[in-house]
């Protein structure tokens, strides 16, 4: 029986490199690929997925379907991806949260965001933004700040979920002001945005462009950007640091994955795409101009020494902050 199971072992062994030939050069023929999207529509992980599915499908000529799993700030999508099979047919938008943040901010991660997949292409960083209900009676951020340091009430921040960058930022605003806020964690950016206009959260930090429709009509008001730099998008809109809070900088970004074990051709072949995709003035129109997001797109090698130093990064804010999920 012993000699059974090594033979089977050995067998095993031996034909995985005629599976991954295989699989390789049938690929994408056999049948239409998945695209996870760990959160709902309508935010800027959505229509990254968007964008790369329709331009990845033209450039193989196969269809890519976009299946969103939202939830655990993206790690309920994570944790699918990392369980599918690794033949190609499964890709996964990935974000600050789901591959930096979540590693430290969950006790019980269901999947490893430097074991379990294989980097593709990261592709763009993106600012937040300070997103204040336009009724809350403030028109900076330093009249925020008194108005938190005066009123209990109005300490709450809602953000598209617990682990995500919008989270953090608050977690962030929090400790350098030195108010303790509640916060209040939604599953995606529209739902945050809506109840922040109606009145329900004072405030929110998240993505301009999906606040852009609820500030001309005169729910919302945009009050700084968190990156480091003004962005051309809003260009009067001063940053965190130019609003009085020292030390306040910070980016969101997106990239793209494959569950671990995809073969290298496919990765490499997948990476040509999207990179491909980055460059086409469409492309950029949408993600460049648009949504106010710095492309990039990277090798795979690229996307994983930037998460390695991303994961500790965020690990300290955390801990500084004694931010949990569970």
């Amino acid at each position: 029986m012993r000699f059974i199971r090594l033979a089977a072992a050995l067998l095993s062994a031996a034909l995985a490199p005629v599976v991954a030939l295989a699989q390789t050069t049938e690929w994408p023929a056999a049948k239409p690929i998945v695209y996870v999207v760990p959160f709902t529509p309508g935010g800027s992980t959505d229509i990254v997925g968007r964008t790369l599915a329709q331009k990845l499908g033209e450039s193989l000529k196969q269809s890519v379907v976009v299946d969103n799993k939202p939830g655990q700030a993206g790690g309920i999508g994570a944790a699918y991806v990392a369980r599918a099979a690794p033949d190609g047919y499964t890709l996964f938008g990935g974000t600050i949260s789901t591959h930096a943040i979540n590693a430290s901010l969950y006790k019980k991660l269901t999947y490893d965001p430097m074991k379990d997949f294989e980097p593709v292409s990261l592709v763009a960083r993106l600012p937040n933004v300070l997103i204040v209900n336009s009724q809350l009676g403030v028109n900076s951020v330093a009249e925020l700040v008194a108005l938190l340091k005066k009123d209990e009430s109005k300490r709450t921040f809602a953000s598209s979920g617990a682990g995500t960058s919008t989270h953090l930022a608050g977690e962030m605003f929090a400790d350098l002001i030195g108010v303790k806020l509640t916060h209040v964690p939604y599953k995606g950016t529209p739902p945050a945005l809506t109840d922040v206009a109606a009145g329900q959260v004072p405030f929110v930090f998240d993505q301009v462009t999906a606040a852009l429709p609820l500030v001309k009509s005169g729910k919302l008001k945009l009050l700084a950007v968190t990156t480091g730099k003004r962005i051309a998008l809003v260009p009067e809109l001063p940053t965190m640091i130019e609003s009085g809070i020292p030390g306040f900088e910070m980016s969101s970004w997106q990239a793209v994955y494959a569950p671990k074990g995809t073969p290298r051709p496919i990765v490499q072949r997948l990476n040509a795409e999207i990179v491909k995709a980055l460059r086409q003035p469409d492309v950029q129109a949408k993600l460049s101009d648009q949504l106010a997001m710095e492309i990039v797109g990277s090798t795979p090698e690229e996307l994983r020494d930037f998460m390695a130093k991303e994961i500790p990064r965020w690990a300290e804010l955390v801990k500084k902050s004694g931010a949990v999920a569970d």
